[in-house]
């Protein structure tokens, strides 16, 4: 503290009698010198309604588009608390288990519970919290959803949250990402992708130009080194296939999808496999943005698309013959790989079988005509990997526009869902 014996903080007691339907108002202004101590109010009314003018200004060029007043009235709340919820995060894990030098030492019994791995984490930043009165500490899959409402009125906030997570001080050096600090090596869906995506986005919409490509050119590669992760972790027979854990839709399930099976074996996961097709196009689509740039980058784009196609043909077909996609019950579901190798499909109606309805993107085609090495690859793709190529949608054939879709779902599928 910068005042040893008295501390850095401080709080004012005003006590009112309020009687029913009327209100009471405090007034609080903090001054280091003020300029006149007699009357430090004088101009207090005038410097707030100057403040709540330049409020209104503001929103009124934001809410351009939006005629009703009520409606104009709830984004504006809906924002105000967003940007009240911030707040200063402090954590530093060698600490908490080292203990204060002026302090006992903690037991040793310490380092053994959950986040003893993250010993390279020092968190001491403001951060955009779930709520920081009720739960004052963030998560990072929330926080990507923060960062599009908060893209709105500070895109500059937006950014460094979203690189914030992937700096080396929170990425865990296998390229995992900190979940929440009940257990930071927790999984949940991989949105930061598309989250970065869109806040590049709206901020090239609001600045206008080229947009942030050092943004997003940063935040891309860290998140490749995350994907990486995904990958290598969460992929345990290589088949692209993924066993990852809880994430986070369905907080009630069949089984406790973040601790062992009581069965033993593992669980393939209809959502788990469809999040990272969703994350490859995500990273695709980025990559796509920098190779209009950088030529460099067009070949990593063709990689994800491979991936993703070769995720969408893994949810098809298992060992065995058995997919996620029931062709029966036409819906898609998690299969149960038991010990002996046997599967068993958990014909179990639920989110699991509708998260590869977000395993989506469009093309423009003046994409396609300016990266001709990325279209030649795809176009060799489909003509020569049918095994791949026919088990998403028609990208092949063109929508309005010309645009080209690409989906983890047929026509047939789509519908049956629907």
């Amino acid at each position: 503290a910068s005042r040893a014996r008295r501390g850095t903080k401080s709080a004012f007691h005003s006590r009112h009698m309020v009687p029913a339907g009327g209100s009471a108002t405090v007034r609080v202004r903090l001054a280091r010198d003020p300029a006149d101590p007699s009357a430090p109010f004088a101009d207090f009314q005038a410097v707030l309604e100057a403040r709540r003018g330049e409020a209104d200004e503001f929103y009124d060029i934001l809410q351009a588009e939006i005629g009703d007043p009520e409606h104009r009235r709830i984004q504006r709340q809906a924002l105000a608390g967003m940007l009240w919820t911030k707040q200063f995060y402090y954590y530093d894990i060698r600490t908490f288990f080292e203990g204060d030098p002026a302090c006992p030492k903690p037991p040793e019994a310490r380092r053994a519970i959950r986040n003893s791995d993250w010993d390279h984490m020092c968190n001491m930043d403001i951060i955009s919290m779930p709520d920081k009165w009720e739960f004052p500490w963030y998560a990072t899959w929330d926080l990507a959803f923060h960062c599009i409402p908060l893209a709105l009125v500070d895109a500059h906030f937006a950014k460094g949250q979203l690189l914030l997570v992937t700096r080396e001080w929170y990425m865990h050096p296998n390229g995992q990402l900190p979940a929440f600090e009940w257990n930071f090596s927790d999984v949940n869906p991989p949105v930061h992708a598309w989250a970065s995506w869109r806040v590049f986005q709206m901020d090239r919409k609001q600045r206008g130009g080229e947009g942030d490509l050092g943004f997003l050119e940063e935040v891309f590669h860290k998140l490749m080194i995350n994907f990486t992760w995904w990958v290598n972790r969460k992929d345990a027979e290589g088949r692209n296939i993924f066993q990852g854990g809880f994430l986070g839709l369905d907080n009630i399930g069949v089984f406790d999808r973040g601790g062992e099976l009581p069965t033993g074996g593992f669980i393939n996961q209809s959502d788990g496999t469809s999040w990272m097709a969703f994350f490859s196009l995500c990273l695709m689509r980025i990559a796509l943005e920098l190779a209009l740039h950088n030529p460099v980058y067009e070949s990593v784009a063709a990689k994800f698309f491979e991936h993703f196609l070769h995720i969408a043909r893994a949810m098809t077909l298992l060992n065995s013959g058995l997919g996620l996609w029931d062709e029966k019950d036409e819906f898609y579901y998690d299969v149960l790989t038991m010990p002996d190798g046997d599967r068993v499909p958990l014909r179990v109606r639920s989110m699991v079988g509708l998260i590869p309805l977000f395993a989506v993107e469009v093309l423009e085609p003046s994409i396609l005509e300016k990266l001709p090495r990325f279209a030649a690859r795809a176009q060799w793709l489909f003509e020569h990997r049918e095994d791949l190529s026919r088990l998403v949608s028609r990208f092949r054939v063109p929508g309005h526009g010309e645009r080209r879709l690409l989906s983890l779902l047929r026509g047939h599928r789509m519908k049956c869902l629907l």
